[in-house]
């Protein structure tokens, strides 16, 4: 079966990546890097006889991979074109996760912007009405005004009784 699976990969690999490197995982499961893309698919035998589990993840500096963003069960049976649109799927979700477009910069392409820009443009706003922005919040300022009210109190009362 695993020599069938990394038969699947060899045909997988060629139709997704023209450059890619194809590697049996210490688990018998088949790993597809696209350095050139920075992505990685692996397949592995599922909880079925016939079934596939496919997982995508990037590729991160250095070489090293990051873990799965996503996966899918797919038959083994249903052919390598189905194997292939699962495996185009996953890596759009991979790299719709990684794309976020910076707050005030046009979105790539001119003017137009395209509905992953726009949601990433939404997503960091949300992150921004959070708090996790370069500028210190509210709350943040009445912690520190606290710090300082403790130990300017510790100094006060250390100076009336020493």
């Amino acid at each position: 079966m695993s020599a069938q699976l990394r038969d699947t990969a060899g045909e997988l690999a060629e139709i997704l990546w023209r450059e890619h490197t194809v590697y049996r995982e210490r688990s018998g499961g088949v790993v597809i890097r696209g350095e050139h893309v920075r992505r990685w698919i692996s397949l592995a035998l599922a909880g079925g006889r016939d079934e596939v589990l496919v997982r995508a993840g990037r590729i991160l500096d250095g070489g090293t991979t990051a873990p799965a963003r996503s996966e899918a069960v797919v038959p083994l049976s249903a052919g390598t074109g189905v194997l292939a649109a699962t495996c185009r799927r996953l890596l759009a979700e991979t790299a719709a996760d990684v794309a976020p477009v910076a707050p005030g910069r046009a979105a790539p392409g001119g003017s137009k912007r395209s509905k992953r820009s726009k949601r990433s443009k939404q997503s960091g706003k949300a992150a921004r009405s959070k708090g996790t922005g370069k500028h210190t919040s509210f709350g943040s300022w009445v912690i520190l005004a606290c710090v300082a009210g403790v130990i300017a109190l510790y100094a006060y009362s250390t100076a009336m009784h020493g």
